[in-house]
């Protein structure tokens, strides 16, 4: 088997026991006589794999019990509208904080709604690093304050949970969640697109407080509704079921593995291997603050556009897939999700001093 290591940002590595463990049952699942892609997502073997992935999660991450799980459909950016739609019940007002694409489209998606104040961006500086901000940032009367923790394209990650008061914290961890442990209590509501570190493409994670569920907006597509979806255990309609079904095997690797503690230890040694290498190194520039620095993505440059072009292409004809970096940013980056292997990670590093020697700058 000659796997490649896909430093994509999504869709992303699936660890390999999953994948195992999926293929093994692709045709049957257990003594059902059927694929879970077949079978009826009313059934009670089904019934039994949702129920299973909310309480692995629920376990893994340590949330309380007076936060509901949703498992959804449409994206991270189907969220960008449901979370003012649902929230935005009292004042009308919302503060957003852009550090990033995604958050910047929350926050355009989120003024159709409502009255949406941004209270910083790091846009002055290309997004490379986290703005500072206190409780007195946020207006006292806002529904909710909405932050990306992690941001894919440019390799940032919050490394601290803004003071928000009694106002609701709102996240989007699409690039990192499970990948260290983190206090639900803190935030209102967490949403994830699975595709990073979870599952594949299709499933969509919302985790939201109770007391934040049945005030949304009158005119709310019901497919949006917090309060709808728990009453039906997400099942209103048919769910994403292979990609629950996916995320359960996740769940389950993620606990064998020692939990949220052991793989940040191990999300950290990563990210220190190819940071280690880069501060040590004129080469390559890492253009994020350090404090700023995303464990799950890292994003470098050499400083020469046809340099960058060509590592790029040398790398995916070495194995190292989908290292080129976003349109927005250029040069490369290395998403290390939870499934890359420290391999991975090493070979990388390894090509990139070996592309250094062969390619000496003028």
């Amino acid at each position: 088997m000659n796997r490649v290591y896909n430093f994509s940002a999504g869709p992303s590595m699936l660890p390999l026991p999953v994948l195992e463990k999926a293929a093994s049952e692709m045709i049957c699942y257990g003594d059902s006589g059927m694929s879970v892609m077949e079978m009826s997502h009313r059934s009670p073997v089904y019934e039994a794999i949702i129920t299973e992935a909310q309480s692995l999660l629920r376990s893994l991450m340590n949330i309380p019990d007076n936060y509901k799980i949703l498992f959804l459909q449409g994206g991270a950016s189907t969220q960008f509208a449901a979370v003012p739609l649902n929230l935005l019940n009292g004042s009308g007002k919302a503060d957003y904080v852009v550090t990033g694409q995604f958050s910047k489209k929350a926050y355009k998606e989120a003024q159709k709604y409502g009255d949406i104040r941004l209270v910083a961006s790091s846009e002055d500086k290309n997004n490379t690093y986290i703005p500072k901000l206190t409780r007195e940032d946020f207006r006292p009367d806002a529904d909710y304050v909405h932050i990306c923790f992690n941001n894919t394209i440019y390799g940032t990650k919050w490394n601290y949970i803004p003071d928000t008061g009694d106002i609701p914290l709102v996240a989007d961890m699409s690039s990192c969640i499970i990948s260290e442990p983190v206090d639900v209590s803190r935030f209102g509501v967490i949403y994830a697109g699975a595709q990073k570190n979870m599952a594949p493409a299709g499933l969509t994670v919302v985790i939201v407080r109770e007391d934040l569920m049945g005030k949304a907006r009158k005119d709310i597509p019901v497919m949006l509704d917090y309060q709808t979806m728990a009453e039906n255990d997400s099942m209103y309609n048919t769910p994403p079921c292979y990609p629950i079904y996916v995320a359960k095997l996740v769940y389950e690797w993620v606990l064998s593995l020692g939990g949220l503690e052991e793989m940040k230890k191990i999300n950290e040694k990563k990210a220190a291997i190819l940071y280690d290498y880069l501060d040590s190194t004129d080469y390559y520039i890492a253009p994020t603050e350090k404090e700023a620095r995303s464990m799950m993505n890292v994003t470098f440059v050499t400083g020469d556009a046809d340099l960058d072009k060509k590592f790029a292409k040398e790398a995916d004809a070495a194995g190292l897939k989908n290292i080129k970096g976003h349109r927005s940013v250029g040069g490369m980056r290395a998403s290390i999700y939870n499934a890359m292997p420290i391999e991975g990670v090493e070979t990388l590093v390894q090509f990139m001093k070996d592309f250094a020697a062969a390619n000496p700058k003028a």
